[in-house]
């Protein structure tokens, strides 16, 4: 059996983005040479996730609509934890969205459904964040 580990690192301009992910990821999997495994993308922070739906704008824009109804940034005194930093809506945001993902690799290729693409969620940008890939199979 075979593995390979990579990080992709992010810094948005923004304080919450979404991005497709799926190229740097299919990049990835040319690079492991690996056929048939699972392929795991993890946010190594905690405020930002990785998950799996339709790359539409709409969407996209409904999700942040619906997470900030859930979890609303401001005003920054409403949660306990903020205090030294304000991003206690980011917490909360990304446990809903995710932490990670996990897809089967068949023939050499991501084996998703219709319409599936991987997305790194930001929800406290503008900083040097990471996520981790790692490819395991033969």
């Amino acid at each position: 059996m075979k593995s390979y580990r990579k990080e992709l690192w992010f810094n948005t301009k923004k304080r919450r983005e979404f991005i497709n992910i799926t190229p740097k990821i299919k990049e990835c999997l040319k690079e492991s040479n690996i056929k048939e495994g699972f392929v795991l993308v993890n946010a190594m922070h905690i405020t930002a996730s990785v998950f799996i739906n339709d790359d539409e704008s709409g969407l996209h824009r409904d999700f942040e609509n619906f997470l900030e109804k859930l979890a609303p940034e401001k005003p920054y005194d409403q949660y306990y934890h903020n205090g030294f930093e304000d991003n206690a809506d980011a917490h909360i945001k990304r446990t809903i969205m995710g932490r990670e993902v996990v897809v089967a690799i068949t023939e050499g290729e991501l084996d998703f459904g219709p319409w599936e693409q991987i997305f790194y969620g930001e929800f406290d940008g503008k900083r040097n964040k990471r996520v981790l890939v790692k490819i395991i199979g033969e």
